[in-house]
């Protein structure tokens, strides 16, 4: 078994659907038939498209408008929380019990499951250890789940920077529900909020865990709360401390977070996670908070795409142009302030009659 990540296992390319012979070899760029075979449910069509979007390839942005008509259908769970909190278990367990399902959408068959786990980056291969899909080894032969570890590859806030766009490609694909496993790195778990319908937030008794949710800003960003290998000493008292936490929250609310116990290696609480699951799915559905969570998602990815487009273009104007490079080095020696030469910079970079603006007090520097 290798425990690196598929994008770096360079010379197994049919395993991904196309040939590579080398690093710097792109993949072709998807055509119809591709982009055909995954929505109609093809795996190594997924696969390959995958490995397109964590590499950042230029077909990439072709193949993701192409499907666009056809997202929305699937649900996604976000599971965050400290490392060894149990996360790749309870996503384990999880999977089984959705796959028993009947009732998921009102089909009587049982839903199609994606899953997406961020793994550390490893320091010497720059690939994912791939520990979270050893420990999901069941569903390997489950045609109606499939599972992908990325790698975080330096990104801040538990997730790859490429999450959002591999869950579009499951959602294409025909997976009913989505399952994110953030990378567990403490108090920076907060992105799952920007990309799931129900986050779920696992602790576990040792550590302090309630106080280092609020710490972390946790509280604010769970549907439901987890307190995972129960039957350790302290479970209880997590529980009593987080559901105190969320009864101090008076303010009006479409959902009040629910706080759930389970072991997750002994199957014990699993089914009511579930459960609590449809539960909430129910209620966004029927108040309209999953509808304005998305709306604001797809916003906050527009305005994600621009600022990162501004960026590189920023760059790759900066680097060509000799007095802006010169603005960079006085920058670098202090002889000049950075909001002095981002002005200049924008000045160049963006057309004259918005140009005029950037000098505006109301544009200044957003308070921190």
């Amino acid at each position: 078994m290798s425990f690196l990540h598929p994008a770096r296992n360079l010379g197994r390319g049919p395993r991904l659907g196309f040939p590579l012979t080398s690093l710097g070899k792109r993949p072709p760029v998807p055509d119809t038939t591709h982009i055909d075979n995954l929505l109609s449910g093809d795996k190594r069509a997924l696969a390959r498209s995958i490995t397109l979007v964590e590499r950042a390839a230029p077909q990439a942005r072709d193949l993701l408008q192409s499907i666009s008509p056809h997202l929305g259908r699937s649900y996604a769970i976000g599971i965050t929380g400290p490392p060894g909190a149990g996360k790749s278990s309870i996503v384990d367990r999880l999977a089984s019990h959705l796959r028993a399902r009947d009732d998921w959408n009102g089909s009587s068959a049982p839903p199609r499951i994606g899953i997406l786990a961020a793994d550390p980056t490893s320091p010497f291969t720059g690939g994912a250890i791939l520990a979270d899909r050893v420990r999901m080894q069941r569903h390997y032969k489950d045609p109606g789940v499939y599972i992908r570890s990325m790698a975080t590859r330096g990104s801040q806030g538990g997730l790859p920077r490429c999450t959002r766009d591999a869950m579009k490609l499951l959602d294409a694909y025909g997976s009913e529900i989505v399952i994110v496993e953030t990378v567990g790195v403490g108090q920076a778990e907060i992105d799952i909020m920007g990309l799931a319908d129900t986050v779920i937030v696992t602790l576990v008794p040792e550590g302090g865990d309630a106080m280092q949710a609020m710490k972390a800003g946790l509280m604010e960003i769970a549907d439901l709360f987890v307190v995972n290998k129960a039957d350790r000493p302290g479970a209880d008292t997590v529980v009593r401390d987080i559901s105190a936490v969320i009864s101090w929250d008076t303010r009006p609310r479409d959902w009040v977070p629910r706080v759930l116990s389970t072991q997750a290696l002994k199957d014990v609480g699993i089914g009511e996670l579930v459960n609590a699951i449809l539960e909430h799915k129910s209620a966004s559905e029927q108040s309209g908070l999953l509808a304005r969570r998305r709306s604001e998602r797809l916003k906050r990815e527009l305005f994600e795409i621009i600022r990162n487009y501004v960026d590189r273009q920023a760059q790759t104007l900066i680097s060509s142009t000799p007095h802006l490079s010169d603005l960079v080095r006085q920058v670098e020696s202090a002889t000049l302030d950075p909001h002095t030469a981002a002005q200049q910079v924008l000045q160049t970079l963006l057309p004259p009659r918005h140009s005029r603006e950037i000098g505006n007090p109301g544009a200044g520097p957003r308070s921190c």
